[in-house]
């Protein structure tokens, strides 16, 4: 499961400033931050530019933190199955990922998230389905990060940079 201990300021703690923010990413990574933008509001940003409105499910037009959770994992699992899907059905194909799971407020986790994928496979006979559905899963269960972190569990460290008076 998930631990939250305190470790020392690395360059991986983004300060709140979204220049400093960019710029504290390894070479080569994505550097990501969230500010705070209103009371229970935040928007998350990258280096590359992109934003996310993120807040408690009471603020109009934002996702909340598990919401995001259950996206990325949805589109973590679309991702890893694009390459087989788009081989086997073309390019333009259509997929929608669902995903849902309550949370348990006592202990606050989702001790179930359940994800359904919606794909017309009609044209297809029932043996070339089963294969293409077996190669779809092995590439999920292979290449999808969101998925594998959330079945293995992870470490989470947190530290603060703290400006003082002195």
């Amino acid at each position: 499961m998930a631990e939250q201990t305190a470790a020392p300021v690395t360059d991986a703690a983004a300060p709140a400033n979204s220049t400093a923010s960019a710029n504290t990413a390894a070479p080569g990574s994505t550097a990501l931050w969230v500010e705070r933008t209103g009371t229970r509001r935040y928007t998350g940003r990258s280096s590359r530019g992109a934003e996310v409105l993120i807040g408690s499910e009471s603020v109009p037009g934002v996702f909340t933190p598990g919401e995001l959770l259950k996206i990325a994992l949805a589109a973590c699992s679309g991702l890893s199955s694009d390459f087989p899907l788009s081989r086997r059905l073309g390019d333009n194909y259509d997929a929608t990922i669902r995903v849902s799971g309550a949370a348990d407020r006592e202990n606050e986790v989702y001790p179930q998230l359940d994800e359904v994928f919606e794909l017309d496979l009609s044209e297809l006979d029932p043996e070339a389905r089963e294969r293409l559905l077996v190669t779809v899963q092995r590439a999920i269960d292979k290449v999808c990060t969101v998925g594998r972190t959330l079945k293995a569990g992870t470490n989470v460290t947190l530290s603060f940079d703290v400006d003082t008076a002195d």
